[in-house]
C-alpha cells in the first residue's frame, strides 16, 4: 500500500507544479505589461484563470468528488444515503425529488475525505438547462456512479456512453436488486457487462465497474410466532445492501484516489489553458494573418533576389523560426528559439512531405539559379533562366512560409498545454505509470493512449 501512496503523492505534486507554472506564466504576462495593452483579452481570460486557481485549491484540499447520475426514480439519493449511513438526502415516491445538485461530505475512513454530489434525473423537465448542469458536475467530479434499476432504456444507454466519453472513471450501480430473485441476478450482471460492447466507442465493463445494491430494500412481511402460540404478521424493512459498493469505492480511493484527483485537475487545467489560447487566437486573428503575410512576402522576396542556393535554405529556415516566435509573442505564449525549432521540425514532418518538398525544390532551383547567376556574364540568355528559377523558387518559398504560419497557429493553440510540466504532458506521464489493476489503467485504454 505504501507503494501506491508514494506514486499517488508524486502524481499530486506533479499536478500542483503544472498548475502553479500555468498561473505563474499568466501572472508574469500581466506584470510585464503584455496583457495590459489588451484589456479585452484580460476580461476574456478571467473565467479560465479563476478556474485554474479553484482547481489548484481543490488539489490542496485533498477532497475527492464522487458524483451520482441516472434517470429519475432509480434511487440515486437513496444510494448516497446508504453510503452515508443516514437519511440526509431527500428521497420519495415522486419523480424529481432532487431538483439541484447537492453536496454532502463523507469520511469513510480516517485517511479519505469525499464529497458526494447528488444530481437531478437526466430525463427531467427543462432538459437543456439540466444537461448543462450535468456537464458542469461531470467536469468537477473525480469518479462517477451511474445508477440504474431495471432494463436499460435508450436514454440511459446514450447517457452512459456520453459519461464514459467524459474521461472520468465510472462505476455502474444496479439498484433495487432485492426485487429480483437470485436466479435472475446472474443474468442481469452478464447483461450489464456487455453494455456498450456493440458500440465502436465503448468496451464491455469490467467486474469491478459493476455493483449490485439495494439502497432502500422493500419491506418484507414477516411471520411472528409468540410464546403463547399466537401468530402475527408484521412488515420489516431490511438494512441497505451497499457494503460491496462501499468496499469498491474505498479500494479505488486507497489505491489511486490522489492520482484520480491529480488527473482530473490536469484535465480541467488543460481545458482552461486551451480555452485561453483559443480566445487569444480568435481575438488576434487579423493581426496574426498580417504577420503571416508579411513574413510570406519577405521570405519570397529574399529567396528570389539571393543568388546563393545554400543561403536560400538557411535564410528560409531563419525566417520560419522568426515567424513562429512572432506569432507566439502576439499570443502571449512562452517561446524560446529552441522551442520554435522543435515546432518547425514538427510542422515539417507532419505536413506529409509538403514542406520538405519545398526544401528540396528550393535547393534544386537555388542551384540552377546560382549556376545561371554565375554564367550570366558569359551568356546573357542565362539571365532569363535565373529569373525563371528565382520566380518559381520565390513562389514555393512564399507558400512554405504561409503554410508554416498557419500550422504554427494551430500548434500554438493546441500545444499550449504541452512542454515541460504542461498539463497534457503530465497527464500522459501519469497514465503511463498506472498499474494494470487500477481503474485509471482502464481509463487509459478508453482514451486509446499509446506508450
Amino acid at each position: 500500500m505504501s507503494v501506491y501512496r508514494n506514486v499517488q503523492e508524486t502524481h499530486l505534486n506533479r499536478a500542483r507544479a503544472s498548475l502553479r507554472q500555468a498561473l505563474s506564466w499568466y501572472g508574469y504576462l500581466r506584470k510585464s505589461g503584455q496583457l495590459s495593452s489588451n484589456p479585452e483579452l484580460v476580461g476574456l481570460m478571467k473565467p479560465e484563470l479563476e478556474a485554474l486557481r479553484a482547481t489548484l485549491n481543490k488539489l490542496d484540499s485533498n477532497v475527492i468528488r464522487i458524483a451520482v447520475f441516472g434517470l429519475v426514480s432509480r434511487g440515486k439519493s437513496a444510494v448516497l444515503n446508504a453510503l452515508l449511513g443516514d437519511k440526509i438526502l431527500q428521497t420519495g415516491p415522486l419523480n424529481g425529488v432532487t431538483q439541484w445538485p447537492r453536496s454532502v461530505r463523507w469520511q469513510p475512513s480516517d485517511k479519505v475525505l469525499v464529497e458526494l454530489i447528488d444530481t437531478p434525473g437526466l430525463d427531467e423537465i427543462e432538459g437543456e438547462s439540466r444537461a448543462d448542469m450535468a456537464r458542469e458536475v461531470v467536469h468537477q467530479a473525480d469518479l462517477i456512479l451511474f445508477v440504474v434499476s431495471g432494463d436499460i432504456t435508450r436514454t440511459e444507454y446514450q447517457a452512459l456512453l456520453q459519461l464514459r466519453r467524459s474521461q472520468k472513471p465510472l462505476i455502474l450501480v444496479f439498484n433495487k436488486i432485492d426485487l429480483y430473485p437470485d436466479t435472475d441476478q446472474g443474468a442481469i450482471y452478464q447483461n450489464l457487462q456487455q453494455l456498450g460492447a456493440g458500440h465502436p466507442e465503448a468496451k464491455p465493463l469490467l467486474p469491478d465497474e459493476i455493483v449490485m445494491v439495494a439502497a432502500e430494500p422493500a419491506a418484507m412481511e414477516v411471520r411472528v410466532e409468540w410464546p403463547n402460540g399466537r401468530v402475527t404478521y408484521e412488515w420489516e424493512t431490511p438494512p441497505p445492501q451497499v457494503d460491496e459498493l462501499k468496499e469498491i469505492i474505498l479500494n479505488i480511493l486507497n489505491r489511486e484516489g490522489r492520482s484520480l484527483l491529480a488527473l482530473n485537475a490536469l484535465i480541467q487545467a488543460r481545458d482552461a489553458e486551451a480555452a485561453i489560447a483559443q480566445k487569444t487566437i480568435d481575438l488576434r486573428e487579423k493581426e496574426a494573418e498580417e504577420i503571416i503575410w508579411q513574413f510570406t512576402k519577405y521570405k519570397a522576396l529574399a529567396v528570389m533576389l539571393n543568388p546563393i542556393a545554400f543561403l536560400d535554405i538557411l535564410g528560409g529556415t531563419v525566417a520560419d523560426l522568426a515567424l513562429i516566435r512572432a506569432l507566439a509573442r502576439l499570443y502571449g505564449l512562452p517561446m524560446t528559439s529552441y522551442e520554435a525549432g522543435k515546432i518547425l521540425k514538427t510542422i515539417l514532418f507532419s505536413s506529409g512531405g509538403l514542406l520538405l518538398g519545398e526544401l528540396g525544390s528550393s535547393l534544386l532551383l537555388g542551384l540552377g539559379k546560382s549556376t545561371a547567376a554565375i554564367t550570366s556574364g558569359d551568356n546573357p540568355s542565362n539571365i532569363t533562366a535565373f529569373a525563371g528559377s528565382a520566380i518559381a523558387q520565390a513562389g514555393i518559398a512564399g507558400y512554405g512560409a504561409y503554410s508554416v504560419g498557419k500550422a504554427a497557429q494551430v500548434y500554438l493553440e493546441k500545444g499550449c498545454t504541452w512542454g515541460q510540466l504542461g498539463a497534457s504532458s503530465v497527464i500522459q506521464e501519469i497514465l503511463s505509470q498506472v498499474d494494470q489493476n487500477t481503474i485509471l489503467y482502464r481509463l487509459r485504454q478508453e482514451l486509446n493512449i499509446k506508450y
